[in-house]
């Protein structure tokens, strides 16, 4: 496995090749950022971008499990933690989150805030260009969208929170599978990379589990926006666009 240490604003992050990160990763974390008293798990967790990002941006929550079900993925994420003596903070777990017996390695019903950033596209939709690892991570051939929330579903505590980026052709599934396992969707918001009146790239959804019917649409946002908030000046001398 070849690594590359990368700079994330003050901490270090180990990437590879084939699981690295980009834009939706920075939008996600922003859409997501917990208390400092949070309970907190990264589902589909990759190199652990998720966790990372919220101690780069000020906003570390009590504990993240970083869940993962690629042995490279997590031995990245390992090296990552040790890096920056989060062992605390950051759990990596090896998991296959369609198994219980494996995903229980997080305390069920116990989380606040669960984050993700799944695997976007069916199975058939152009997996084989890509290498193994990189399909696994971008199309539903490990787990698909139904057993990402229900996995949420299953950890979340009551009142806790689903925090998801996806692809805007999903939002109907989204919405529907949300309900099914009891997670109501309370907050939309669709990702632009420059102009608000083209087609946004992303939405970022968030579901409260028990909750009551009453969705908000927010504002849209666009990268640059997300950017400067997020990071001031410092964006612009930095490539996170991995």
């Amino acid at each position: 496995m070849g690594t590359e240490l990368f700079d994330l604003f003050g901490y270090d992050i180990y990437v590879s090749g084939d699981h690295r990160f980009g834009t939706d990763a920075l939008l996600l974390a922003r859409f997501s950022l917990p208390s400092g008293n949070d309970k907190v798990c990264d589902l589909c967790s990759g190199c652990g971008i998720i966790p990372m990002l919220f101690h780069a941006l000020g906003k570390p929550p009590a504990v993240c499990y970083a869940v993962e079900i690629q042995r490279e993925a997590v031995e990245l994420q390992k090296m990552t933690v040790e890096k920056n003596s989060l062992q605390e903070r950051i759990i990596p777990v090896q998991a296959d989150l369609t198994r219980d017996e494996e995903l229980f390695q997080v305390p069920r019903g116990k989380m606040e805030l669960v984050t993700v950033n799944p695997p976007y596209y069916r199975a058939g939709s152009g997996e084989e260009r890509l290498s193994q690892a990189q399909a696994n991570a971008r199309h539903e051939l490990l787990c698909d969208l139904e057993s990402v929330i229900r996995a949420a579903s299953l950890l979340l505590k009551y009142g806790g929170v689903l925090k998801m980026c996806h692809i805007p052709e999903r939002l109907a599934d989204i919405v529907c599978l949300m309900r099914k396992y009891g997670i109501e969707p309370k907050v939309l918001q669709f990702a632009h990379h420059r102009d608000t009146s083209a087609k946004p790239f992303l939405l970022l959804i968030s579901g409260k589990s028990g909750a009551k019917p009453g969705l908000i649409v927010e504002k849209p946002v666009t990268v640059e926006d997300m950017d400067r908030e997020l990071f001031g000046d410092r964006y612009e001398h930095n490539d996170h666009k991995h």
